[in-house]
């Protein structure tokens, strides 16, 4: 007989081994068992009962601090679990130190620390599933010449330094990647100069013999190599002819370095998944403080939106009368000041006229109208509040990416004068939400409305912001054309009220009132439509019960967009909103421009705002099994969004297990996703991160989707304890399915690519192929603190 088949049964006797009836107890829980077993039974209980004289020591094998605690003449030295432990086994020994009190103690300390090495190894393995490498995207590198994989020993040396051997890595006419043995102290802003050794021995030229001037353009080190790309600034031009011909001699013995090339194509083909479903709504500025001029807006599939909540009765954008110059000004002048970068807004219709109201933060505070703006504004069913973040542009690069040897890197001249009039780029980013407005509901005013008049915007009559589309491969076959009017649908025996936000010849998008019950499996699905407003411009045009069918909904149904119906007869929507187009081209705002000089500018423009990203692009990738995140896009690396979820294991890699872990990955985005199209805007949702930093000097994330906090009460108290604790991280996470990658785009790239290393580019096809969801993370924090006014008043 074992006795750990009798463990349940010497347990429920222990607490009343020094019972003074313990035999009569003893006999009657035993009835059933044998007498050899009631023998064993006792005799171990009576060894656990007998008295004790080891002594426990901890001190080198815990991890805590160990106390000393004393038990009559011994002396244990006990960390905090294990004293808990001594007392809890005391208590059941009539506080005697027995030799079942020793072993409860030792037991209970092997099983927390074996409970502590098995969440060590599930932090570890989800650490491992949810670290992901990032994509540079924008800062692509410029080549403009063939370089080669090609090693050779070299010399460096700068100033007075004494000189340091290294190895060639690649190497071109006007540059080279070079390795050398840590440590090495140089001056990165200073020129160095290097020393082809093998070079020298075969060819006699006095640039070689005395040393070639490099400029450092990126150093990076480990604890064992620096590696650093150099561009050439001195040598003659026979030197140039000479690295030329080696090269060219060479180029049968070793292979063509590919990896800058693969590095930005990579980053290309990522940005085409991306760039269709931009929630941002970029804008560009001409000149800077006192007089800085919101010029062009660049478009993408999805921010459209933004686009349409500034068109006023007249179809002008009321944008600029929100960013006033003044305003911009201050954005500008303060780049760090987070209050002006957060701004307030909402309409009023009066007598079919549409009046905007706005304000910054920095202007509420300063007249003392916070509490007024954002309990009444909120109120509102056109509450939006909006942030602006903004980068200075640098024109030192150009604006082209030359990706390929060869490779112009200019575009047109009036395109290049265009982009170089630019001085700043902003991202409009609309921070709005239904749970955050109802939190900005309990903002509480005793000032009347009225007192919000000086926040009423200038009335915009003219049209100073010139649109440009970004183009994809799936593209409308027609321009599409800003324009508001009335608009009525029939869904059988529904009719349901709402506005047209943009149209074209054959189509057109509209935003309805309500939700209509539309018939989700249904590809062909008709819809009979109206237009009551411009009945009057028609004539004896009946401009009712005009059939339409269904392309795609977007915001749960509420947002349709409509193709024309093409029957045996001439369609009555298409006759008319073509002839209302031909009539009204110069007063309506074009949303695509298909000339060559257009396409040029959008993606000069493409290039300019992708250069410094405020946010953090994600991608998700199928797998065999199921699917992962495949990596982050990188616009801005110092980023601070950045830097919170960095990896310690390795540069350029990202630790997302604080935010995805315990089936968050699968919750709040896997399956979210696969129920999209990837004609669906992106949605999102809401993350609040505790970020504290221990003794150990690594930050720790503790992270909860706000939705699974519940009630405002449970919000407000994780604020107040991660500030406490540390500090306060509130984040947006988008989300959104996608479509076939654009190949087209780097079509050119891959075929570079394959010619050189054929298996690489048949990966980055298939990567990109396996691509089903997209996103970004978006630092939402001084928004999300200004919801909560409990924050502010206490």
């Amino acid at each position: 007989m074992s006795l750990e088949e009798h463990s349940a049964l010497i347990a429920q006797l222990k607490p009343l081994l020094m019972e003074p009836d313990f035999d009569e107890v003893f006999q009657q829980l035993t009835l059933d068992e044998s007498n050899s077993t009631r023998f064993l039974v006792k005799m171990e209980l009576n060894r656990l009962a007998s008295p004790c004289t080891r002594i426990i020591d901890l001190r080198d094998k815990s991890e805590l601090p160990c106390d000393e605690v004393r038990q009559g003449q011994l002396r244990h030295f006990l960390d905090a679990p294990a004293k808990s432990a001594l007392l809890e086994a005391m208590s059941l020994f009539r506080d005697k130190y027995t030799l079942g009190v020793y072993e409860h103690v030792l037991q209970a300390h092997k099983e927390r620390r074996q409970r502590q090495r098995q969440d060590k190894a599930l932090d570890k393995s989800q650490a491992d599933n949810f670290l992901v490498p990032g994509v540079v995207l924008g800062n692509y590198l410029y080549r403009c010449e063939q370089r080669m994989n090609y090693s050779i020993k070299i010399s460096l040396q700068q100033g007075s330094q004494p000189a340091v051997a290294g190895v060639t890595l690649d190497l071109s006419v006007g540059g080279a990647r070079i390795r050398l043995p840590n440590p090495v102290v140089v001056d990165p802003s200073e020129p160095v100069r290097i020393k082809l050794l093998e070079l020298g021995e075969e060819y006699y030229f006095q640039d070689l013999q005395q040393g070639i001037e490099y400029q450092i353009i990126e150093l990076e080190t480990d604890n064992d190599f620096s590696w650093m790309r150099l561009k050439r600034l001195g040598g003659s031009q026979a030197l140039s002819d000479l690295l030329e011909q080696v090269i060219l001699s060479y180029k049968l013995r070793y292979k063509v370095d590919i990896n800058d090339v693969l590095l930005s194509t990579t980053g290309l083909g990522f940005e085409r998944h991306y760039l269709p479903h931009l929630p941002h709504l970029p804008l560009f500025v001409a000149g800077s403080a006192p007089a800085p001029v919101l010029k062009h807006m660049l478009l993408s599939q999805d921010n459209s939106q933004l686009l349409h909540y500034f068109q006023d009765e007249n179809n002008i954008s009321q944008l600029p009368g929100m960013l006033t110059q003044s305003r911009l000004t201050a954005l500008l002048t303060e780049p760090d000041n987070a209050e002006h970068c957060l701004f307030f807004c909402f309409t009023h219709l009066v007598q079919g006229k549409l009046f905007f109201y706005s304000a910054s933060l920095a202007e509420l505070k300063q007249q003392s109208r916070l509490a007024l703006f954002l309990g009444f504004g909120s109120t509102k069913a056109s509450w939006r509040v909006f942030k602006v973040m903004q980068h200075e542009i640098s024109h030192q690069k150009g604006y082209k990416p030359a990706i390929l040897p060869g490779d112009d890197n200019r575009y047109s001249p009036l395109v290049e004068q265009q982009l170089a009039g630019f001085s700043h780029v902003l991202q409009l980013m609309d921070l709005s939400s239904a749970a955050g407005q109802q939190h900005y509901q309990g903002w509480q005013y005793d000032t009347d409305a009225n007192a919000l008049k000086g926040f009423g915007q200038a009335k915009i009559t003219d049209k100073p912001i010139k649109l440009i589309a970004m183009e994809f491969s799936e593209r409308r076959q027609e321009s599409r054309f800003a324009f508001k009017t009335k608009v009525k649908i029939n869904l059988g025996q529904e009719e349901i009220s709402g506005i047209s936000q943009d149209i074209s010849g054959r189509g057109l998008q509209i935003k309805l009132e309500k939700i209509p019950q539309l018939d989700k499996q249904d590809r062909q699905q008709v819809v009979l439509l109206n237009f009551p407003s411009l009945q009057s411009l028609a004539g004896k045009t009946d401009l009712s019960q005009m059939p339409y069918r269904l392309v795609r909904q977007r915001k749960r149904g509420q947002v349709l967009h409509l193709n024309a119906v093409m029957g045996h007869t001439p369609h009555v929507g298409i006759e008319f909103l073509n002839r209302l187009l031909a009539h009204n081209k110069d007063k309506l705002e074009q949303l695509v421009e298909r000339h060559a000089e257009a396409k040029e500018l959008a993606d000069g423009m493409k290039n300019l705002l992708l250069r410094e990203l405020h946010s953090i692009p994600y991608f998700v990738e199928k797998t065999v099994k199921s699917a992962k995140i495949a990596c982050l896009g990188v616009g801005n690396p110092g980023a601070r969004l950045s830097a919170l979820f960095a990896a310690a294991a390795a540069t350029q890699s990202f630790n997302l297990a604080p935010l995805l872990k315990d089936g968050g990955f699968k919750r709040l985005l896997l399956e979210p996703i696969r129920q999209m199209k990837a004609s669906d805007n992106m949605d999102f949702f809401e993350v609040f991160i505790q970020v504290s930093q221990p003794s150990s000097g690594r930050l720790h994330l503790k992270s909860v989707a706000a939705c699974e906090l519940g009630e405002t009460r449970a919000q407000i108290d994780f604020i107040r304890q991660a500030r406490t604790m540390g500090r306060f991280v509130a984040l947006r996470v988008y989300r959104g399915a996608t479509d076939k990658p654009d190949m087209q785009y780097i079509r050119r790239e891959l075929e570079y690519i394959r010619v050189h290393a054929s298996h690489r580019a048949k990966q980055l096809e298939q990567q990109l192929w396996h691509i089903i969801g997209v996103g970004e993370l978006l630092d939402i924090t001084q928004e999300v603190e200004l919801r909560y006014p409990k924050l502010h008043t206490d």
